[in-house]
């Protein structure tokens, strides 16, 4: 395995990973555990596992088989990868709005900057990477190494916040409160949508296909889960150990409010550098994505593809401008990304029991049998979170 290869690798770990740990995350964690207190840790355990079995099956398939989403889908059946593509860019497009709120709040903390103005420097920043010359190997770098830096911050935070990890470890198994729409919204905020294909998607850009890669993108698979992993256990038990003191939190920016009560003003510029960095990456990753699943429909988009996600950035920062309220909209991107996860999984699932599509290779049944479960659980919490939204 190359030098470079290797980096690609990383890289689609570290390009999933914080996107799965982005602003809407920061921010829901922060919400549902004011709501739910320590039985939210079996939220976190419940998403870690659909996280299990969305992922690997997502990165195996596609790299199996060497094409994207959206091109297994049509052949699968012709039209399906033009409903699937049109599910995740509607669905990335809400994820980057969020994110780029995320980035104005984050920007906002360090600076005291406007997060209108947060925003739009972010937005520059974003746009700067992908037009660099060697654009695949600047995103590989920029989202690990933000990635590494948000992880040690929040490690500090959760330390300092003195959380009860019995009463964390109890309820993460035996809660005493489950609540449906929690579920499909962080699951949704942390795997749905974009994020499952993101990883995979950017090896195959990378070069990283085909059955002698099997071992090569488990294992990139499975360093991304370890990292979402972490990252999310580590801001709950921050979370919780400022809500079990009692800390009233500031609504228009809770997680802010859990670093500052934890670790002081220190703890708040951390903050600010954890939010902007889960938001850049997840612009950066939301961005990318989505493109990836226009530029095989037509040679124009992948001649133009920077034009394309220049444009879905830009969109993305205005809209943001012009509607405001950041926390909602982290909070929203999140729930609409859980309901479309089952059908997207439930698609490349049907392609990996197709011989022809899969170039002699066999997908383990645990594999499928673990995949349909995520289907199955999402889709009926999904379905759940509808009928009440509905009001029934």
């Amino acid at each position: 395995m190359s030098k470079q290869r290797s980096s690609a690798l990383l890289g689609a770990a570290f390009l999933m990973a914080p996107s799965a740990v982005g602003p809407g995350f920061l921010t829901q964690t922060t919400v549902f555990t004011q709501q739910l207190a320590a039985a939210f840790g079996f939220v976190i355990l419940i998403s870690v596992l659909l996280d299990i079995g969305a992922q690997l099956n997502m990165w195996r398939i596609l790299t199996v088989t060497d094409k994207r989403a959206q091109d297994l889908a049509n052949e699968l059946l012709p039209g399906l990868g033009y409903f699937l593509a049109a599910l995740i860019v509607l669905g990335g497009l809400a994820f980057n709005i969020g994110n780029i709120a995320g980035c104005g709040l984050g920007v906002q903390v360090l600076s005291g900057m406007d997060t209108t103005y947060g925003a739009l420097l972010s937005g520059g920043i974003a746009l700067f990477i992908f037009w660099l010359k060697e654009a695949g190997k600047a995103l590989d770098h920029f989202a690990r190494w933000l990635g590494i830096l948000m992880v040690l911050l929040t490690l500090y935070v959760a330390v300092s916040s003195h959380p009860p990890l019995g009463a964390a470890l109890q309820q993460s198994i035996w809660p005493s409160v489950i609540d449906t729409k929690t579920i499909v919204t962080l699951v949704g905020g942390t795997v749905g949508g974009y994020i499952s294909f993101a990883g995979a998607h950017r090896l195959l850009d990378a070069g990283i296909s085909g059955p002698s890669h099997v071992q090569y993108v488990n294992k990139s698979a499975v360093s991304g889960i370890m990292i979402t992993g972490i990252m999310r256990t580590l801001l709950f038990l921050a979370a919780l150990g400022v809500v079990t003191q009692g800390a009233l939190l500031d609504s228009s920016n809770p997680p802010a409010a859990v670093f500052r009560f934890a670790a002081g003003e220190t703890g708040y510029r951390f903050f600010g550098v954890v939010m902007w960095s889960a938001a850049i990456t997840s612009v950066v990753g939301a961005a990318y994505t989505s493109v990836s699943f226009l530029k095989t429909f037509h040679p124009f988009i992948a001649l133009n593809e920077r034009w394309f996600i220049s444009f879905f950035i830009v969109f993305s920062t205005l809209v943001f401008i012009l509607v405001g309220q950041p926390v909602k909209l982290l909070i929203m991107a999140g729930a609409l990304n859980g309901l479309i996860l089952p059908v997207a999984l439930a698609v490349v699932l049907l392609a990996a029991t197709r011989k022809r599509l899969m170039n002699g290779y066999r997908h383990p049944v645990w594999m499928q049998a673990a995949g349909w479960l995520v289907v199955a659980v999402m889709g009926w919490l999904s379905g759940v979170t509808i009928w009440k939204w509905l009001g029934f």
